[in-house]
């Protein structure tokens, strides 16, 4: 480490020409910025807890495994995923009575959890033994019997009922009469949020919809039990049986089954979005890195000249990069907590993230973010200074006045590889389907990337080439312009490098948002050809759908229960769980096809019922399967099934990609409730007691409008990436034009007016930041076109005037950039 501590040469550099190592700071601090953020949201992601509520009194909760395993690959690549499940996942009421007798076990309780309608009006049923833990207590009346149900003061209120009286109540197994036997305080474990109804315990797992089934089983401890002992007898009690058993915070994910998406959309953003965020800030700052030191080749060989040795002018870069990337490193922290902070608050407001559920934030992402910048700083200073420290002195002087005319031999062999990468992808990209097509063209983005930044110099001449066919014959700034580009291709390719790099991730992510959301409307607006649609808050009640279809003028009433589903998708060892929108239809494939039709490419809706189901054509490709197939997959609670694809339809992206009859749907879902009611003629008016109508535009047009709150995570991707790579393009712009303080004075001296020259450089601004947004533009559409003909079959959707803002605001920072340093130079 002696040889890396900073010596006179390095000290003396950052003291006295601060301003050469203003454009390292700033890369090197938005770099820890990005870095440390992402961590944060990383680490919160796999620490990420809540506490029980539900079951604080019960100290062992035995619940069901609430993800779903798959093994990918074989051999030595063998791994397994696990996916959150979209349901509830259940146990069999059985096992209470097992955990029930395991020494120091005082009671072990069947818990419920499910939706009750009365009227209008939606409230939570639960089975009265879980007062023993909840803390709920009665007020007056009895606990309840088979028919019987206890209120809590909100729901009894509501039902304008007490004890006695006989209330209507719609629950999975139907409308039924209770009559209320008492009245009861919620406890703390209750009082979840809605008014809270009790029922017979013997009833609620069929009041649930999931006969001898419950969502966990709590047990209770004596007085004086030791928790790991009775957590161990449980977990040998149960063994075989599937459940699990869960203490401490732990209990707190049984209860809510958001923790799990949370924890993958916080490891998702922190570590796939994070990764791809820090290499991206990683690679620009290296990159800044390098043209500071490419700057001061003059100052290097000067000191070749009087003596310094290869070791000193190695040793000065690195000790440069002991110095600035350190402060920077810091520096950028804490922006990156207030960055991740924000991050996390939107998810939160957004419902992606449960409330109990808080940000971590340790000394680990900046102990990274400070060691990533470290780390950049003296491997791109190294590979910077190599050269000037490696040639002779004389050597040296003739370069640092005349830019070489040809780039490394190992930096281009790595840049044409990375381009015959992008190719190769892109054309396996072109040729794939679903998944697999946006899986390659990630790759695509990255390595033309990559590609751009090795061959830099090389396309920046190339650029200016072209330009100069563009430019000619308008004036002598634009051919000093194009003149001095070429010259100095290198110094072009440090300003065009971050330029791309912003107008292709910004391009990306977001016109692959707008592209889905295109061809998602127009199939939702075309699909639904019901003249009403009813929806409610609560569901619809069960019978609902006889309802609509005794109402007159009614040609066809369907029920849809929306849920999701998991279905393994890729080929070979390269396979995964992908979630998939489902709906469960009430009615035959005939009648379905009269109120939405889903574009029906291959086989009958009519075959749809028990053990056969159709599916999206995208969603089949990705499978693999077609038409008399049986499709692998995991129902919402985690049930496994093989039903038979009986029909391939085309508009699975904004109607369910999965669909099949009610029946096989019900029994796997925590609430029996139909989702919508499509009706095919008929007057509104007879329909509004069943809920809140629409018409089918009107339905297509709200779908459409709640679609746009996914917008706001590809939003935010994009004005991370092309925000830092704006801001990086803007510093290096900067450091170029500052740097040429000499060169610009003596323009000034053989004759060239002030307004001459602003005009050159104005010139060369447009150049740099023109084929910056034609080279990210081919990039994002080189990405683009296939992954949306994979994912939607069909090509990009590009909102002409957001584009225009793209090109416009890169061209505007790209001339901003250039002009307002520039004026500062030329006053001195």
């Amino acid at each position: 480490m002696r040889s890396l501590a900073p010596n006179g040469l390095a000290r003396a550099a950052v003291r006295f020409k601060p301003a050469s190592f203003a454009g390292t700071f700033v890369a090197l601090m938005m770099a820890s910025l990005i870095v440390s953020a992402c961590g944060i949201l990383l680490e919160t992601g796999i620490r990420a807890s809540v506490p029980p509520a539900r079951y604080a009194k019960a100290p062992v909760v035995a619940a069901a495994d609430q993800y779903a395993h798959f093994v990918m690959g074989s051999g030595d690549g063998r791994s397994e995923e696990s996916i959150p499940l979209p349901d509830t996942a259940r146990v069999d009421t059985a096992l209470a009575g097992r955990a029930a007798r395991v020494p120091g076990v005082r009671a072990a309780v069947a818990d419920f959890t499910f939706p009750v309608r009365q009227g209008n009006r939606a409230f939570t049923g639960h089975g009265w033994a879980s007062h023993a833990f909840t803390g709920t207590a009665l007020r007056a009346g009895t606990a309840p019997r088979a028919g019987e149900v206890v209120l809590d003061t909100a729901a009894a209120r509501a039902a304008r009922a007490g004890v006695g009286d006989t209330v209507v109540l719609e629950t999975a197994a139907g409308r039924a009469r209770f009559r209320v036997s008492g009245l009861a305080q919620a406890g703390p474990g209750d009082r979840a949020g809605g008014p809270v109804g009790w029922f017979a315990d013997a009833r609620s797992s069929a009041l649930a919809g999931h006969p001898g089934k419950a969502d966990a089983i709590a047990v209770l401890a004596d007085d004086g039990a030791d928790t790991d002992a009775l957590a161990a007898g449980v977990r040998k009690a149960l063994a075989g049986s599937g459940a699990g058993v869960h203490t401490g915070d732990d209990r707190g994910a049984v209860e809510n089954h958001g923790l799990g998406y949370a924890k993958e959309t916080l490891t998702g953003l922190g570590g796939s979005f994070g990764g791809i965020a820090a290499m991206v800030a990683v690679f620009t700052a290296a990159g800044t890195v390098a043209l500071s030191v490419a700057q001061r080749a003059r100052e290097f060989a000067l000191l070749r000249a009087i003596g310094a040795t290869p070791r000193q002018i190695r040793r000065a870069v690195a000790a440069e990069g002991l110095l600035v990337a350190p402060v920077a490193g810091l520096a950028g922290c804490l922006p990156g907590i207030g960055l991740a902070h924000w991050w996390f608050g939107q998810l939160e407001d957004r419902g992606a993230i449960p409330e109990p559920v808080r940000l971590y934030v340790s000394w680990i992402p900046f102990v990274v973010a400070v060691g990533t910048g470290l780390l950049t700083a003296l491997a791109a200073g190294w590979a910077a200074g190599r050269r000037p420290a490696r040639i002779k002195p004389g050597q040296a002087l003739t370069e640092a006045s005349l830019e070489r005319r040809r780039p490394g031999v190992i930096r281009t062999a790595l840049g044409l590889v990375a381009l015959a990468g992008g190719g190769v992808l892109t054309v396996l990209a072109a040729g794939s389907a679903g998944d697999d097509a946006a899986n390659a063209a990630l790759g695509v983005v990255m390595l033309f990337m990559l590609a751009v930044a090795l061959l830099g110099p090389l396309v920046a001449r190339l650029c200016a080439a072209l330009s100069g066919l563009l430019l000619r014959g308008l004036g002598a700034a634009a051919s000093l312009a194009v003149a001095n580009s070429r010259t100095n291709a290198r110094r072009l390719a440090s300003a065009l490098t971050p330029i791309v790099l912003a107008m292709a991730f910004a391009s990306t992510l977001t016109f692959l948002h707008t592209s889905e959301s295109h061809v998602a409307a127009g199939q939702l607006r075309a699909g639904v050809t019901a003249d009403h649609v009813v929806t409610h808050p609560a569901g619809l009640s069960p019978g609902s759908v006889g309802r609509a279809a005794r109402a007159p003028g009614v040609r066809a009433a369907v029920g849809l229960l929306d849920t999701r589903v998991l279905v393994p998708v890729g080929s070979g060892d390269d396979r995964w769980l992908q979630d998939a929108a489902a709906q469960g239809v009430s009615g035959s494939g005939a009648r379905l096809a009269e109120v939405q039709d889903l574009d029906v490419r291959d086989g009958s809706l009519d075959r749809i019922g028990g053990g056969r189901i159709a599916v999206d054509t995208m969603l089949a490709a990705s499978a693999g399967v077609t038409v008399g197939d049986r499709l692998p997959m995991y129902l919402p609670d985690g049930t496994r099934a093989r039903p038979e694809v009986v029909a391939v339809y085309g508009r699975g992206l904004g109607l369910p990609a999965v669909t099949m009859d009610r029946a096989s749907l019900a029994a796997h879902v925590s609430s029996g409730f139909d989702s919508t009611l499509l009706v095919r003629g008929g007057d509104a008016r007879d329909l509004a007691p069943l809920g809140e109508v629409a018409d089918g535009s009107g339905y297509a047009a709200g779908r459409s409008a709640g679609r746009e709150l996914n917008a706001w995570a590809n939003y935010t991707m994009a004005a991370v990436l092309g925000g830092f790579a704006a801001v990086a393009a803007v510093n290096t712009l900067v450091m170029t034009v500052l740097d040429r303080r000499r060169e610009l004075g003596v323009l000034r001296l053989v004759g060239a007016t002030r307004r001459q020259v602003m005009g050159m450089l104005r010139w060369e601004g447009l150049l740099v930041a023109g084929a910056g947004v034609v080279l990210g533009t081919a990039i994002a559409a080189a990405t683009l076109i296939p992954m949306t003909r994979g994912l939607t079959g069909e090509d990009p959707y590009v909102p002409p005037l957001v584009y225009a803002a793209f090109a416009g605001g890169a061209v505007g920072l790209g001339l901003l950039a250039v002009t307002l340093p520039a004026r500062a130079a030329l006053r001195r």
